[in-house]
């Protein structure tokens, strides 16, 4: 199955982007891939469908804060129900005001530039299933940009300002015309930034921003898993024009553990039994991470049940209830026997031949008809 994409990238929106936003955003992107108006692309419907996904989480206050901080593994116990639009009266208005420049852009209505958010980062920690299970506080030392220093992030060398593109007149932006038709562009000379630079910074060279080391502590919830992730709000990448910083998000990778395996909020944990263990019955203590925990395997018990021990799994977030372990026997076969050993299995043999077992009964009477099946009637 394919990775999922990013949900703001699906819509194309900012991670801080209003509903509002989001919703002019959905709007286009319906017009633009619904069914009914792609007759001939197969791939609409799924573009359309991812659209829709993205829009439900997006604008749904709850599931939006689950998704930013753990991702799409977030939502896996509350996936959006998709919504499909079969009008396109209300589409169409908030489509035209964006295309012929009434909408967005990098302008305010008041002929200011908007400051931009920062870069979004990335960052990884390793958990052992322990650490997971129960939370923990890792530190975390990353390279990110901050605004530099001698130069107060302008840029400029200090002692000189930059001065406002003669251009764009410091919007960052220029429209082109053709007709009715406009288009909102980066400004060449200046190339989005509405300003520029005649003495750059020696320290920066004229960027604004330096390089710098970060060392962030973070606090990890219980029962994350492999691919979620945790959200460091305003920790990410300094704006180039003074705005917010970008997020920073720490992706968890949970290495295999030596007894167990997890599924969703179960762990497994598979036990060896002898044979007369399986087949008298034993009271056994089994591992678990709280430490150990007693277990009743049952006489008869074949190789590969399954016993289940209330709560002793692991805590999904979001959720207060554990999961169980689940133990599954194994029967082991010794390689070597002890004299004793085997006279007294010699002597099961011959006990096992007189009353033979129903399943071996059963399996012969197959075997024998495979081997010898009758001859059919002749006609």
């Amino acid at each position: 199955m394919a990775e999922k994409r990013d949900y703001y990238e699906v819509l194309m929106v900012n991670r801080t982007a209003t509903k509002v936003e989001i919703d002019r955003a959905y709007r286009k992107m319906a017009i633009k891939y619904h069914p009914d108006s792609n007759r001939d692309d197969p791939d609409a419907s799924d573009k359309f469908k991812e659209c829709s996904e993205a829009y439900e989480v997006l604008t749904d206050a709850e599931k939006r804060a689950r998704y930013d901080q753990f991702g799409h593994a977030g939502l896996n116990d509350s996936g959006p129900q998709f919504q499909d639009f079969d009008s396109f009266g209300d589409i169409f208005g908030d489509v035209l005001n964006d295309f012929f420049g009434t909408g967005g852009g990098r302008t305010r209505r008041d002929g200011r530039r908007r400051v931009t958010r920062g870069a979004d980062l990335r960052c990884d920690v390793t958990l052992t299933l322990e650490e997971a299970a129960r939370g923990v506080t890792k530190d975390l030392s990353f390279r990110r940009h901050a605004p530099c220093e001698p130069c107060g992030g302008s840029g400029a060398a200090p002692g000189s300002q930059p001065i406002t593109c003669a251009t764009c007149g410091g919007r960052g932006q220029v429209i082109q015309s053709n007709g009715i038709l406009r288009m909102q562009t980066a400004c060449p000379s200046c190339r989005g930034s509405g300003k520029s630079i005649s003495q750059p910074c020696s320290e920066c060279r004229g960027k604004g921003l330096v390089s710098e080391k970060a060392t962030l502590t973070v606090d990890i919830p219980a029962g994350v898993d492999n691919g979620m992730r945790v959200r460091l709000q305003g920790e990410g990448e300094a704006s180039p024009d003074g705005g917010p910083r970008g997020d920073c998000y720490c992706f968890i990778t949970v290495r295999p553990h030596e007894l167990f395996r997890r599924e969703g909020s179960n762990l497994v944990l598979q036990l060896p039994i002898s044979y007369t263990q399986a087949a008298l019955g034993a009271d056994i203590e089994v591992p678990t991470l709280e430490g150990r925990s007693p277990l009743r395997i049952e006489p008869g018990t074949q190789s590969g049940d399954v016993f289940r021990v209330p709560g002793r799994g692991i805590v999904q977030p979001g959720r207060r209830q554990p999961g169980d372990l689940l133990v599954q026997t194994v029967i082991e076969v010794p390689k070597k026997l002890s004299e004793s050993q085997a006279k007294l299995l010699r002597q099961l043999a011959e006990l096992d031949h007189e009353s033979v077992l129903p399943a071996h009964k059963s399996f012969f009477e197959k075997l024998k008809n495979f081997f010898d099946p009758e001859t059919p009637a002749s006609t």
